[in-house]
């Protein structure tokens, strides 16, 4: 078997499954923090760190 073989498998299933498992957490993080979001903006009375940060916001 020559060298190349074994390396180019080794690179393309370690690319591939690192960077995609690595996204899918990023994505999940993500998502987690958006649920989060919206579920604070439907809260009454909303949470003091939520309405901070809305006052932040460029008003348009």
């Amino acid at each position: 078997m020559n060298f190349y073989w074994p390396t180019l498998i080794g690179f393309f299933l370690g690319f591939s499954f690192g960077v995609g498992c690595a996204l899918a957490v990023m994505y999940s993080i993500y998502r987690g923090g958006y649920r989060a979001a919206v579920k604070d903006s439907q809260l009454n009375p909303q949470p003091a760190n939520y309405q901070q940060e809305l006052h932040k916001l460029p008003k348009q």
